[in-house]
């Protein structure tokens, strides 16, 4: 068989030379005239099964295929024995075999003919001889969905849309979700919510019953007083009513915290009371928990209890701010309780598993939220993590980390598949099998443009041709496909941040240009000079193309998914949670640092003007014999010691990372920073320095806990300055090294924050570090 494309339409010739048309010799099964038998008295989840496999082909090409009767091919679904979840796929003499070791194997073999066939208007093909025998690796391979205000579209989904999710899920293997009760932390209602609360949970665990996954429920200790035997009783019904609504429920995890904050002993009893009632209504449903946010006395507390092996309980969730790595986890604890990883792949930073390296620029504007496909970060955060495990449910907030989720699903199979494969894989099924390979590679370019510095990375704008030429290919149908319209989103948006620092970096220094001219020109017009120079990035914005089209595939994320990408326009609850149309203005340089200098600057004499003026444009001069490092910045910090690197230590537990936070009056370098997490160090060291002279050093604590932690300086073993609270308003500070500090021309500098404190394990931020030869 040939199978010809062409600019409109697929035909299927008998030879090779056909003038307008790009001709492949394939060799394939034709199942366009197919027939769908399913499994002999089929189950709920069989029946899912042939729905899926008919509705699904019918949307991409077309044909409506018969299920009785005699046919140019059979596709013949059916039921044998082996492994949980796994299946054979054979394709056979006219005929494509889809053998499920149970009722759950059926409906993923279905899935993976799915996902092997190629299909577009009029074509449904699978290669000749193919044969695919799978059986998963982990034995749970699920996802957060969250019916509930704070995620970026999911409050605005219908039980439709839910269920073509779920649907999707399960067409990749995907075999538990995990739902979110009424009461979480998170406000009580959204201008969305199609159903209340109550009743679309109801509805998602109906659905994911008909398709035989799992049903999980993680359900917040919310209150603050379990010690109180009525706030106990209180919990019980509470969490029992909603136990009795849902069809199905497999297992309910409790985090110990983010949110919630209850002593392990008085945790352990509400869940016993909890486990009993929810086996009242689902008797042979499981009670998991985690221990977030502990401190160290707690989580002494928590190992004592777990060594005393309570028997209600099932297994125990690794989870941001757990605050013990992994492996250590799994050593600590009893070998019969197993662990489920619930990672993180829904942020960008402040989380479990930041984006390594990120750019400031980026971060302010994206910022935690973004649509954020990081296939290689994900790959690696699964093959160095999951051996650990026996499975996972990922923690997500939306739609924006779609990629990731169904990277998961397909390494929770086989946790070797090449990646360029799995995307490929997913692109053939959402986006086309002619835009499959391309939409890919774009994939992984998007990701490449999130690595180090914006300014120098050139191939944002590559991938933005790259995605400009699959866009002006698509097919009506693909422009209207929110996973394609989520690639033209970053791309545009990635390639305009990226025009503007180069050009608000140029005014920055065109600007310090304008203010060295002051012994000349007079301090006060140098100062104006500069700061018109500056305001140039709004009265003359760089690229208003791109962020035209950023504005107007937003809407078409909006009118397809119902994603929210702005506060004012599309009602998200917050700028932090996804609305990043809302930052992405937010200025590049050092705009508002500066004006605020120069209205300060306006106001005082000649001499102190001009002493102002050198103060700025000598920030970051050290003096003769000086360091200067620019933390955060991975091109100016080359005294911070790397540790392990990301590669290796993803959750970064011995390696520093580049932190962030946002004022509008802060200078840029104090939006970044770098920090350790937990009891590790941050560390600095230098060489070849004077033994003989000495030294003081000046440093900047910014970051993102202002407030919320203390910090402390050690130089050469020696303490420099006890736990402080950071300064606000955010100010360098200067301290004397000590005596002795400096040893054959080394020096050390570490920070550290409270030990054991426990929470999110931030807060050793340090963002600018002056070393001074006195």
């Amino acid at each position: 068989m040939i199978i010809c494309f062409g600019m409109k339409r697929i035909v299927h010739l008998g030879a090779l030379l056909v003038a307008g048309l790009v001709c492949i010799p394939v060799r394939g099964l034709d199942l366009s005239r197919a027939v769908v038998r399913g499994p002999v008295n089929p189950s709920t989840v069989e029946k899912k099964a042939v729905e899926t496999l008919l509705e699904e082909v019918e949307k991409r090409t077309q044909l409506r295929l018969a299920t009785g009767g005699a046919g140019a091919a059979v596709i013949e679904l059916r039921r044998g024995g082996g492994p949980a979840d796994g299946y054979t796929l054979a394709v056979e003499t006219g005929r494509v075999v889809v053998s499920g070791n149970d009722a759950r194997g059926v409906l993923f073999g279905a899935g993976r003919l799915l996902r092997e066939a190629r299909m577009e208007r009029q074509v449904f093909t699978i290669a000749d001889g193919l044969r695919i025998t799978a059986a998963p690796k982990y034995p749970l391979r699920g996802h957060q969905l969250g019916y509930r205000p704070k995620t970026n579209a999911y409050d605005a989904w219908d039980t439709r849309m839910w269920e073509q999710y779920i649907r999707e899920l399960a067409i990749y293997g995907t075999n538990a979700i995990e739902l979110i009760p009424p009461r979480s932390d998170d406000d009580a209602d959204s201008p969305h919510f199609p159903l209340p609360p109550m009743e679309m949970m109801v509805e998602m665990s109906r659905i994911a019953d008909q398709y035989g996954l799992d049903v999980w429920v993680w359900y917040p200790a919310l209150d603050k007083d379990y010690e109180n035997p009525a706030a106990v009783e209180a919990a019980v019904k509470e969490w029992g009513a909603v136990f009795a609504r849902l069809p199905r429920i497999d297992a309910v995890f409790v985090p110990g915290g983010d949110p919630g904050h209850t002593e392990p002993k008085y945790m352990f009893r509400l869940l016993e009371r909890e486990t009993a009632e929810l086996h009242r209504h689902h008797p042979k449903a499981q009670m998991w928990m985690s221990p977030q946010g502990f401190n160290k006395a707690w989580m002494d507390q928590f190992y004592s209890l777990m060594d005393a092996r309570p028997k209600w309980l099932s297994g125990i969730v690794f989870a941001p701010q757990v605050p013990v790595s992994l492996p250590e986890l799994r050593k600590r604890l009893p070998r019969e309780y197993p662990i489920r990883h619930y990672p993180d792949i829904t942020h960008t930073r402040s989380c479990q598993y930041p984006v390594p390296d990120w750019d400031v620029a980026l971060a302010m504007t994206e910022a935690r939220e973004v649509i954020n496909p990081r296939p290689v970060d994900e790959a690696n955060i699964f093959r160095l993590m999951q051996p650990y495990t026996m499975g996972f449910i990922t923690y997500s907030e939306g739609c924006n980390d779609d990629v990731n989720k169904f990277l998961w699903s397909m390494m929770g199979w086989d946790p070797d598949r090449d990646l360029a494969d799995m995307l490929r894989d997913f692109a053939q099924f959402f986006i086309g099998p002619k835009t499959a390979d391309g939409f890919a590679q774009g994939l992984l370019a998007l990701e490449r443009g999130w690595r180090g510095p914006l300014l120098t990375n050139g191939g944002v704008e590559t991938t933005l041709d790259q995605f400009r030429a699959m866009e002006r290919e698509a097919t009506p149908q693909q422009k209207e496909n929110w996973r394609f319209l989520q690639g033209l989103y970053r791309a545009y948006y990635d390639a305009y941040v990226r025009r503007r620092l180069v050009y608000e970096t140029d005014l920055e220094n065109q600007a310090m240009d304008a203010l060295r001219l002051a012994p000349g020109t007079g301090s006060r017009l140098a100062i104006d000079r500069a700061d018109a120079i500056l305001n140039r990035a709004l009265t003359y914005p760089v690229a208003p193309d791109l962020r035209a089209r950023v504005y107007e595939l937003a809407e078409g994320l909006f009118q397809t998914i119902h994603m929210q990408l702005s506060v004012p326009r599309y009602q998200a609850i917050d700028v932090g949670r996804g609305a990043s149309l809302d930052t992405i203005d937010v200025p590049l340089n050092d705009r508002g640092w500066l004006q605020q200098r120069f209205e300060r600057l306006r106001t005082v004499d000649e001499g102190a003007r001009a002493q102002g003026i050198d103060e700025i444009l000598n920030w970051a001069n050290p003096g003769p014999g000086g360091f200067y490092d620019d933390l955060g910045d991975t091109r100016r910090q080359p005294h911070l010691v790397p540790g392990e690197g990301w590669e290796r230590d993803p959750a970064f537990w011995k390696t520093p990372l580049v932190g962030f936070a946002y004022r509008p009056e802060w200078r840029k370098s104090w939006r970044d920073d770098a920090e350790s997490l937990h009891d590790e160090p941050l560390r600095m060291r230098y060489t070849g320095l004077d033994g003989n002279a000495r030294y003081k050093i000046r440093v900047v604590y910014a970051g993102d806990m202002m407030g919320r932690s203390k910090i402390r300086m050690v130089a050469g073993g020696i303490e420099v300055h006890p736990l402080m609270a950071k300064p606000r308003p955010v100010a360098p500070l200067e301290f004397d090294i000590p005596a002795g500090a400096v040893q054959g021309g080394r020096l050390e500098i570490s920070w550290y924050r409270e030990k054991g404190a426990g929470g999110n394990g931030r807060g050793c931020q340090v963002s600018e570090v002056w070393l001074i030869r006195k």
